[in-house]
């Protein structure tokens, strides 16, 4: 039930921050307010957040320096907002543990149906890791790739390797088909479940997720890249 989550916004102006929480008690979800990322990051320390809705530029510490500090350890989903449209601000905002990105002046019900569709996945992916029914045996290797559906687990040559959710849906999509290759565009449709409009987030997902199962990550054993087509985890035995 949606009353059941938590969400937090995190935004320095409070006619906006007023006008997304209206939003969201409509539809049922707790909120959370906050007027800088020092604020925000208290609020985290003392509440159980299940997204975050967070401002890029702020007093005292902004957006993306708070994500740094709260990916540290939280796992939820962040969804950035910023007034510019320039793309740099997009990528450091998605390199620094963003799930998605939002440019000012938005749609309300655009916004909405972003929340709705990142926490529908994140209440998936927490209900698979709070499993504690026998294992079905549902894992995937390649080398020394392991990815354990049942346990929600990721592990190189037996190290366990922590991924955020939607890392683990992008790993699990390339690791259920090795040797095919995914375009970009696919791979955001099938693990965002909405149609891609900008895949530049699969970019930085894919590079993340290469920092923590490769060894050197720019010769990578496991995850290639096959230029100008898309992704795919390699065959190995």
């Amino acid at each position: 039930m949606k009353e059941n989550y938590h969400v937090l916004i995190v935004e320095d102006d409070m006619q906006i921050r007023d006008g997304i929480e209206i939003y969201l008690k409509s539809q049922g979800y707790e909120v959370f307010k906050a007027g800088d990322g020092i604020e925000g990051l208290e609020v985290i320390r003392k509440e159980e957040i299940h997204l975050a809705i967070v401002d890029v530029m702020m007093p005292r510490m902004d957006g993306i320096r708070m994500v740094m500090e709260m990916r540290k350890t939280h796992d939820f989903p962040v969804i950035m907002l910023s007034a510019k449209s320039e793309e740099v601000d997009k990528i450091m905002g998605l390199n620094m543990g963003a799930d998605d990105y939002v440019t000012k002046p938005f749609q309300p019900l655009e916004l909405l149906a972003r929340v709705n569709s990142h926490l529908r996945r994140y209440a998936r992916f927490m209900e698979m890791a709070g499993e504690t029914a026998a294992p079905k045996g549902n894992i995937y290797t390649i080398g020394g790739l392991e990815l354990n559906e049942d346990t929600v687990e990721v592990r190189v040559d037996g190290e366990l390797v922590k991924l955020t959710p939607m890392e683990f849906k992008i790993l699990q999509l390339l690791m259920k088909s090795p040797g095919r290759v995914f375009s970009a565009e696919e791979i955001y449709e099938r693990v965002w479940e909405e149609r891609a409009i900008n895949t530049d987030t699969v970019m930085v997902h894919v590079r993340h997720i290469r920092e923590k199962i490769e060894y050197n990550p720019k010769e990578p054993k496991y995850l290639k890249v096959v230029w100008g087509v898309g992704y795919k985890i390699e065959k190995i035995s």
